[in-house]
């Protein structure tokens, strides 16, 4: 898992230093991308981005606002086909998919989502959500169902002819001797860097932006990943911010330091030797953690923006962080660096 061709890594390497050429050509299997299809907007109202007593169009539960305003993740014309031109933008080939049980609202978009990604060549990852009622059990059904509704899409992402189903949380349960049954089909990644939680498991992943800066036990779980045949794939992100989502709350946030944040942690997945590199996030609003384009203008007052970043300006800085994920991209796509020790 440490090594790809020297030509897709030229591939990559040139998309990502000659401006306007055709991204799809490079998308990167390696680098996955946390995508939320949890928004609404309708004649009925509005879903998630009401999140912290907000009122949209011009209030929303987050701290920056989309280019696209609060949109419906079920717009597959419009605001879906238009993240997959902005993920081939990203250089970014697999999108993880926020999924929350079998029949529930996103279940009910990922038809339309898949199809989407497919018509760009990229993939679907799957990231299995902690809904009620969720057990070791339930999570290998939630695989095979997975696997047997959507498996015969170009978009299915594979690796090895296995599935990729990163699970959130996974230390809620404590006995995971059921994974065996599926790992045949797929790999399942536990969200942890403690080697001692994570026997049936696949591999590892992080999802922390804040802690993404500091990079704590990424040395320790990327060895004991490449020792027993494992994936790792740490997870970075630009920054955390969810005061507006999460009014009065004591969580800490992260700031971006105009790039410097996303810079620092894209740095430490790859001096950990990382398989694949998991970013937070696409579009998890709420969380600040964003590399969707966000408004430089935003209609209201007490939004944040991206003007800065890398030294941008105006709508250059609002796809500032898709066109950086593209750069570092493809210094993972270079020959594998050596573990951090």
């Amino acid at each position: 898992m440490r090594r790809i061709s020297t030509f897709f890594a030229a591939l990559l390497l040139l998309a990502a230093t000659l401006p306007g050429v055709a991204h799809a050509a490079a998308l990167s299997s390696r680098t996955h991308l946390f995508y939320y299809p949890w928004y609404g907007e309708s004649s009925t109202g509005y879903r998630h981005w009401v999140q912290g007593g907000h009122t949209p169009p011009a209030d929303i539960g987050a701290n920056f606002y989309p280019v696209l305003g609060p949109y419906d993740s079920g717009d597959f014309s419009g605001a879906v086909e238009q993240h997959m031109r902005w993920i081939e933008q990203s250089g970014a080939g697999v999108i993880v998919y926020s999924w929350w049980g079998q029949r529930s609202y996103e279940d009910g978009l990922a038809a339309g989502v898949l199809e989407a990604a497919a018509r760009h060549g990229i993939r679907v990852a799957w990231h299995l959500e902690p809904y009620g009622g969720r057990t070791a059990a339930s999570t290998v059904a939630d695989v095979n169902y997975l696997t047997g509704r959507y498996g015969s899409s170009p978009a299915f992402y594979r690796e090895g002819g296995r599935g990729a189903f990163y699970v959130f949380e996974s230390l809620r349960i404590t006995d995971w001797t059921v994974l065996d049954q599926v790992r045949s089909s797929a790999i399942v990644l536990a969200q942890t860097t403690d080697t001692s939680k994570v026997a049936h498991f696949g591999g590892m992943y992080t999802y922390d932006a804040i802690a993404g800066a500091t990079a704590p036990g990424w040395a320790g779980a990327s060895a004991y990943c490449e020792a027993n045949g494992l994936v790792w794939a740490p997870s970075v992100g630009p920054g955390y911010v969810d005061d507006r989502a999460v009014p009065g709350n004591t969580t800490p946030t992260l700031g971006r330091d105009n790039g410097a944040t996303y810079d620092r942690e894209w740095q430490n997945a790859l001096a950990s030797g990382a398989d694949w590199v998991s970013v937070t996030s696409f579009n998890e609003w709420h969380e600040g953690s964003v590399i969707e384009p966000a408004r430089s203008s935003p209609p209201a007052s007490g939004y944040g923006t991206f003007v800065g970043a890398y030294g941008t300006s105006g709508a250059a800085s609002e796809t500032a962080y898709l066109d950086r994920t593209r750069y570092w991209t493809s210094r993972l796509a270079a020959p594998a660096v050596a573990h951090a020790s």
